[in-house]
C-alpha cells in the first residue's frame, strides 16, 4: 500500500550527521563488551578491520531475531523471514520477479497475520500453519476464534495444531512443507514463528538476564553494569499488572524505553513504569486489539478473577456502515479492578482498545469504568460504549 520503501525509513545516517551530530557507521559489528575497561571490539565489516572502541556510557539496543529452528531451510531461494525492512523489500521483490501462486505462512501471530493479507492484496492463495490449537496467542481461545474465522472468511486457510516437522527441498527451493499430517506443496513459504532477544553481547560481558534471556534492566533502563544501559527488543520490561519481569518486544515499547535511556545517560532523571503488552491488527476487515492480562496469565498467577464476553456493534444498529465488534473484559473477584481486555470485530472496532489501556494504567474497578463520561452520538458511538457494557456484565458476577 505504500509505493516506495524509503518513505518507510524515518531517519537516514545523513540525517543522524546533519540534524543531531551523531555518527553513524553502518555494516559495523560489535564482537565483545568489556565492562571492566568500558571498551568494545568492533569489526568493520566492508574492510574486516577490527578496532577497539571506549565508551563513558553504553547502549545495548541490539533487538531481536526471528526463530528459525530448519537448518535445511536455510538460504532457501523462495523461504522468507520477515523481520526488518530490508527483509520485507526482499519479499516484495521476489513477488515482483517470481509467478507466486501460493503461499504458506508458518506462524499465527501478528506478522503471519499482516503478511497474509497483504498476499492476499496480490491475488495470491494462502494457506497458515499455527503448530498450538489456536492463533494469536495474546487472545484467549473464543477471541482467537473470532479473528480466524475473520481470516478464513476471505478465502485463506487457518490450520492449527499444524506443527510443521520439515521441508521438501529440490534445486535449492523448497516444494512443500510437512505440517499437521500433511504435506503442503507451494511456491513460497514465509515464517513468521516470532523473536528471541539478540543479548549475546550481554550474556558474554556478564551482564543480569531475565525472561526468554532479555536483558535485565531496571527502571531507568540500568543494567546489572552500572555504565551499560539496555532498550528495546534486547531488554525485559516490567508488567504494570501484576508487576512481573515480562519479555513483550514491540515497537511503541522500544521508542519508550530508548527515549528514557537516552534521558539518564544524558545526565536526566526519567523512568519507564513498564507495559500492559497492548497490541493491534487488523486481517481485511476485522480488527483485533489486546492489553493487560489474558486469562493463561490470570490461572498460571492463580489470580480470582471473573470475565465477560458481550456482542455489541460500533455504531446504533440503525446507522450505516455499523460492524459488529466483540469486547471481553477480566476483572479481579475480589476487588473488581479491571486486570485486561480484548476486542475483535468489524471497522472501527479495535483502536476503542485505548479507553481500556488508560483504564489499566488509572488502576480502575468495574464501577469505574461503568461510570466514564464516554462521548456519545450516533455518528461515532453508542449511548452504552461496548466496553461500558462488558463492564456492567462482568460486575454482575
Amino acid at each position: 500500500m505504500v509505493d516506495d520503501h524509503n518513505k518507510l525509513i524515518a531517519r537516514d545516517p545523513k540525517t543522524f550527521k546533519e540534524r543531531y551530530a551523531i555518527d553513524v557507521h553502518l555494516r559495523h559489528r560489535v564482537t565483545s563488551v568489556d565492562p571492566h575497561n568500558r571498551s568494545i571490539c568492533v569489526v568493520d565489516l566492508d574492510t574486516g578491520t577490527e578496532r577497539t572502541e571506549s565508551y563513558d556510557h553504553l547502549l545495548l539496543a541490539t533487538g531481536s531475531r526471528p526463530v528459525q529452528p530448519f537448518a535445511e531451510a536455510k538460504g532457501l531461494d523462495n523461504l522468507h523471514i520477515i523481520k526488518s525492512l530490508a527483509s520485507g523489500i526482499a519479499l516484495k521483490q521476489y513477488l515482483d520477479r517470481e509467478q507466486v501462486r501460493h503461499a504458506v505462512i508458518v506462524g499465527g501471530g501478528y506478522i503471519g497475520i499482516e503478511i497474509a493479507e497483504a498476499l492476499l492484496l496480490r491475488g495470491i492463495q494462502v494457506t497458515m500453519l499455527q503448530r498450538s490449537a489456536y492463533i494469536m496467542h495474546a487472545f484467549d481461545p473464543s477471541m482467537s476464534k473470532r479473528i480466524a474465522d475473520g481470516i478464513r472468511r476471505h478465502g485463506v486457510t487457518v490450520m492449527t495444531g499444524a506443527g510443521v516437522k520439515g521441508f521438501e527441498i529440490d534445486k535449492g527451493k523448497a516444494r512443500a512443507v510437512i505440517a499437521g499430517g500433511q504435506t503442503i506443496p507451494a511456491d513460497l513459504f514465509i515464517l513468521g514463528m516470532g523473536v528471541t532477544p539478540n543479548t549475546e553481547l550481554a550474556q558474554n560481558a556478564g551482564l543480569q538476564l531475565g525472561p526468554a534471556d532479555s536483558i535485565q534492566v531496571n527502571e531507568h533502563m540500568q543494567t546489572s553494569a552500572p555504565d551499560i544501559w539496555a532498550a528495546g527488543d534486547c531488554c525485559q520490561s516490567i508488567h504494570l499488572i501484576n508487576r512481573q519481569p515480562v519479555y513483550i518486544p514491540l515497537g511503541t515499547t522500544a521508542n519508550k524505553q530508548g527515549r528514557t535511556a537516552g534521558i539518564n545517560i544524558g545526565g536526566g532523571d526519567a523512568t519507564f513504569p513498564g507495559v500492559l503488552g497492548t497490541a493491534i491488527t487488523k486481517f481485511q476487515d476485522t480488527e483485533c486489539a489486546c492489553t493487560g492480562l489474558n486469562t493463561r496469565t490470570l490461572e498460571k498467577t492463580g489470580i480470582d478473577f471473573v470475565s465477560s464476553e458481550i456482542d455489541a456493534r460500533t455504531l446504533p444498529g440503525y446507522y450505516p456502515e455499523t460492524a459488529p465488534l466483540t469486547v471481553k473484559l477480566l476483572a479481579d473477584r475480589k476487588t473488581a479492578r479491571i486486570l485486561g481486555g480484548q476486542i475483535v470485530g468489524g471497522p472501527g472496532s479495535a483502536k476503542r482498545i485505548d479507553t481500556l489501556v488508560v483504564a489499566l494504567h488509572a488502576e480502575f474497578t468495574l464501577e469505574d469504568m461503568l461510570n466514564l463520561d464516554l462521548s456519545y452520538a450516533p455518528p461515532f458511538a453508542n449511548v452504552w460504549d461496548p466496553m461500558v457494557i462488558a463492564a456492567r456484565e462482568a460486575l454482575k458476577q
